[in-house]
């Protein structure tokens, strides 16, 4: 992992978009920064395309989808999105939000039904293991706290990693959270889904013209993804675990990571 001031500048005056993890990137202990906040709206002020993509459900990402200077919010792992409505009348809500799926109604509705079995099983066989307190606007996984409110050891996040896998099911850590799901998705597919859906365009083939900012061993398909990969210094506890690690790194942690990653790719000519 670099300091960004090895990070060419010929490279960040070439992106047009960035997308960026919410938890211990965006936020300081749970909420966004002024800062953050600020540098989002630089970004879409300067013409970048900005996409959060998170493991948060849908029910928690809705206000900040509405208020939010972004494109689109990417909730729970990739499967879904939320963005502003297209505007179609001079009477219209301009926080009204589109939902976007990509699985349809009837693989949600069974995957859901067995995935409630699954975090029934985790809680009864792994001591101390608690659902995740956003649990209640999730629609298309699972969530075992094991920071967040709770406080999990290593050993105890191992195992609900494994059962979530023995069960079929894809399973994650992120900085809070252990997060389950059934399907293919992940974030970076989310990330190519969202590009299509939003702009008709091929992520994958102009991955160089966009960064990724993020802090935790979930982030790691990014990071290998983008060749523009920030970690904000936070990442440095997750270092070694991460198989896939940023190309660069912030002083600053958190959200004061997040407005340095951002003024650096902001910097004038």
């Amino acid at each position: 992992m670099q300091p960004l001031s090895q990070w060419r500048l010929a490279d960040r005056r070439g992106l047009i978009g960035v997308f960026t993890d919410i938890d211990d990137t965006l936020t300081t202990d749970g909420a966004i920064t002024p800062d953050a906040l600020q540098a989002l709206a630089d970004l879409k002020a300067a013409g970048l395309h900005v996409i959060p993509i998170t493991g948060r459900p849908m029910g928690w990402s809705v206000p900040f989808a509405a208020a939010w200077p972004v494109d689109a919010i990417v909730a729970e792992n990739g499967a879904l999105a939320l963005r502003k409505a297209l505007i179609t009348s001079a009477d219209a809500d301009p926080a009204v939000l589109s939902k976007l799926y990509q699985q349809d109604a009837t693989t949600r509705l069974a995957n859901f039904a067995r995935m409630q079995d699954v975090a029934a099983r985790v809680l009864r066989e792994v001591p101390g293991t608690a659902l995740a307190q956003d649990s209640a606007g999730r629609e298309t996984d699972i969530a075992i706290d094991h920071s967040e409110f709770t406080q999990l050891t290593p050993k105890r996040i191992a195992q609900v990693v494994q059962l979530l896998q023995s069960e079929g099911m894809n399973a994650t850590v992120s900085s809070i959270h252990v997060n389950g799901w059934f399907g293919a998705h992940n974030k970076w597919d989310g990330a190519r889904w969202i590009v299509r859906e939003l702009f008709g365009r091929d992520l994958k083939a102009e991955i160089n013209r966009w960064a990724y900012v993020g802090d935790s061993t979930n982030d790691q398909l990014m990071f290998e993804a983008f060749a523009h990969s920030i970690g904000v210094a936070n990442i440095r506890r997750f270092e070694a675990q991460l198989t896939h690690k940023p190309r660069f790194v912030t002083a600053g942690e958190r959200g004061a990571g997040f407005a340095e990653a951002v003024s650096a790719i902001l910097v004038g000519p």
